[in-house]
């Protein structure tokens, strides 16, 4: 009898699934189904990302994505299984993905009301060896009484209707947050195939949490003067703040927003508009951060220091520098560009 309670207790007989919240919270159909097309897609690039060493899946496909990087194999495969899942949905017109050059216009016999952006397997450099990687995505909403265009994503933060990423690795979890929403997170359950409602209403740590700066220090030397005095400043004093960096975006920024800390990649003298995607990792990611109650700056960039969620992309695969925490470490970069003389907003 006691054998029997105990397994009764470690199954869940009212599973707070991913299509119950949406519909709970949002009561829109077409949102269920395009939550529910995007959580197929990550179930499949999850067994993709577990089979990839015995099912050969390592290594090179030979190709160059939009943005100049070598496509591996599973970033081919993880972008026709989230294209796939998304035209065959119904509810999308419009698509973008950084392994394609141009826009996906979704057939009208299939064509729904949102346009989705998306990097599939971000940062699967490390795919190879085995380290986290994970996807990222951004919903806008097409203009009424149109088909669904580029312009209908181009478009400030400000207008994208949901945002959220999924991290594959000991465990797969999504977090997402719809506008003007809470951040929640929900964690793949592989006995059941479905995404669980595991972290709710997630804050970014309010005293800032660990001290740890997350930056590519390979870069320092083309960094401004007040990015290399605020992470001086992170490594010196009595309690140096830790340096953690993944190089994989998600594994970085989901860290960032359950311990705290900073993670900063900035504009510099190599790369003058930074190095992430504004519309497919910039934007859903400060979209995160800013409604956990953190700060998404964008550094100096185009002559001021501004939010990541104020930029409009002027081309679907535009760039935009990134630096993302709490208040107590974008302070520090904010007051090094004050004594720079740059103008800086209020925090």
């Amino acid at each position: 009898e006691q054998i029997k309670n105990k397994m009764s207790e470690s199954i869940d007989v009212d599973a707070p699934t991913l299509s119950r919240y949406v519909m709970t919270q949002t009561r829109d159909t077409d949102l269920v189904i395009l939550l529910s097309a995007l959580a197929t897609s990550f179930k499949l690039i999850t067994s993709a990302v577990n089979r990839a060493g015995v099912a050969k899946l390592y290594g090179l496909a030979g190709e160059v994505n939009s943005t100049g990087d070598d496509q591996k194999k599973l970033d081919v495969m993880s972008n026709d299984m989230m294209i796939n899942a998304l035209v065959n949905s119904g509810v999308c017109s419009v698509l973008v993905s950084e392994e394609n050059e141009d826009p996906i216009i979704v057939p009208a016999a299939k064509a729904g009301k949102y346009c989705v952006a998306f990097d599939p397997l971000d940062g699967s450099s490390n795919i190879d060896c085995n380290v986290s990687v994970g996807t990222i995505f951004s919903v806008y909403e097409k203009s009424p009484g149109t088909t669904g265009s580029t312009e209908d994503l181009l478009r400030s933060g400000a207008h994208c209707v949901c945002a959220g990423y999924c991290t594959y690795s000991s465990a797969v979890e999504l977090v997402f947050t719809f506008r003007g929403g809470s951040v929640e997170g929900f964690c793949l359950d592989p006995t059941i195939g479905e995404f669980v409602h595991t972290r709710f209403n997630m804050k970014f740590p309010e005293d800032g949490g660990k001290k740890i700066y997350s930056a590519n220090e390979g870069n320092f030397q083309f960094w401004d003067k007040p990015i290399q005095d605020a992470v001086q400043t992170f490594k010196s004093g009595d309690k140096p703040y830790s340096a953690r960096y993944v190089g994989s975006m998600v594994a970085d920024i989901h860290r960032t927003l359950l311990y705290g800390g900073i993670y900063l990649y900035p504009a510099d003298n190599k790369n003058a508009e930074g190095k992430l995607r504004c519309l497919y990792e910039g934007i859903p990611m400060a979209m995160i951060i800013e409604q956990a109650g953190g700060i998404a700056s964008t550094g100096l960039f185009k002559g001021k220091v501004g939010r990541v969620l104020e930029l409009t992309p002027d081309a679907i695969h535009c760039k935009c520098p990134i630096i993302m925490g709490g208040p107590r470490d974008i302070g520090v970069v904010y007051e090094a560009y004050k004594a720079a003389g740059v103008e800086v907003p209020e925090i």
